[in-house]
Order: C-alpha cells, then sequence, then structure tokens
C-alpha cells in the first residue's frame, strides 16, 4: 500500500474536524515544515474544503441555508489560530472576556486579548482582534479558566460585583475548575482573589 501523500493527510485531517474548526500551518508541524504545509492549505482552499480568513489562516466553513451564505469563524478561535502560530499564550480580556463568560451579551466591537506576545492588531471582514502585551505573570502557570474568570472580574471591576455574577460563574465552571481556581489565584490582586473564594466556596 502507498504511502499517504502529505496533502492527502491534510485534506484528511480537515474533514475530520468539526465545522468552523481554524488552521494554520503549524497545526501540521508534524506531517512537514510550514513552507510546504502552506502550499497544501492554498491548495484546499482551491478545492473548496477550506476558506481563507487572512493571510496564512483559514477555516472549515459550515453553510447556513436560513441565512444563504457561509458562516464565519468565531473570533475567538481565529485569535487563539494566530497565537498557536506564533507560540504566544493569550487570556481573552475587556468585554472580551465578559461575553465568553457569558457575563454579558454585548458583541465586542473589538475582540481583545492579552498576550506574552507583542502588540498586535488584525482585522478581516469587519471583525478585529487586537493583542495586548502583558506581563507574563498574569497569564501563564493558571489554567485558561482562571485566567478567563480574573480578566474578567478586572474588566467589572470592585464597585460592579453583584450577586448574579457570583452565580453565572458558578454556571459556567465546574467543580474541578473552581477548585483550581481557588489554588491559581491565590497571586491575584487581593481583592479578586476574595471574590474568587466566594465563588468557589459557594
Amino acid at each position: 500500500m502507498s504511502r499517504p501523500d502529505n496533502l492527502n493527510i491534510l485534506r484528511e485531517r480537515i474533514r475530520a474536524a468539526e465545522i468552523g474548526s481554524v488552521f494554520v500551518a503549524s497545526d501540521f508541524a508534524d506531517v512537514t515544515e510550514n513552507v510546504k504545509v502552506g502550499v497544501s492549505l492554498s491548495r484546499l482552499e482551491e478545492e473548496g474544503i477550506i476558506m481563507r480568513v487572512m493571510r496564512g489562516v483559514y477555516y472549515k466553513p459550515g453553510y447556513s441555508k436560513l441565512l444563504d451564505e457561509y458562516i464565519a469563524p468565531a473570533p475567538d478561535a481565529v485569535a487563539d489560530a494566530i497565537a498557536r502560530n506564533y507560540g504566544w499564550s493569550i487570556v481573552p480580556c475587556g468585554d472580551t472576556a465578559l461575553n465568553l463568560l457569558g457575563l454579558s451579551t454585548q458583541v465586542p466591537a473589538v475582540w481583545s486579548y492579552v498576550s506574552d506576545g507583542p502588540y498586535k492588531e488584525y482585522s478581516y471582514n469587519g471583525t478585529t482582534i487586537k493583542f495586548k502585551h502583558t506581563a507574563n505573570r498574569e497569564i501563564s502557570r493558571i489554567s485558561p479558566k482562571t485566567a478567563l474568570v480574573i480578566q474578567a472580574i478586572k474588566t467589572l471591576g470592585k464597585g460592579n460585583i453583584r450577586n448574579d455574577t457570583v452565580e453565572k460563574i458558578i454556571s459556567e465552571t465546574t467543580p474541578d475548575e473552581r477548585k483550581i481556581m481557588l489554588a491559581e489565584a491565590q497571586y491575584a490582586t487581593s481583592w479578586i482573589y476574595e471574590f474568587i473564594k466566594t465563588v468557589c466556596r459557594c
């Protein structure tokens, strides 16, 4: 039996992925070098298997019969893909953190993230993603959910915490996540840690 070529490997992986999945060259580093992956992704775009979001970023499209158009990828998935490609650690912040944690139904005008990478901004199809450099200690060595909760609480501010904030965070986290959060958040600002203790002990 002949060995499948790199293009077929990428094609099959993408076909097996969920609709809306976002891909960058580094996702296929185990197959071949990035330059060749880039060529293969361009070929798969020509075949209609993936669509281009921006240079070097592609997604597996899904079609909405109701809207009669292809559904755009989630901005958060695009941000994660960009970060993977460059090896950055990122955490949603500001209105983005509130939206993803369910503390706000307002869609962010700009999808914002703190990052251990450089300040960068990307725009595509009317969507803007912004990465803001921050001290590594704010995002490293803690789980993504703990980091997301901390950024959301920072955005709300000390005087804007309500009972339903506690209830919502509890509903958006598992008991295991809250156990981890209680241990990891002890190095956060004192008022944030006190709030997280309240969440984790409810």
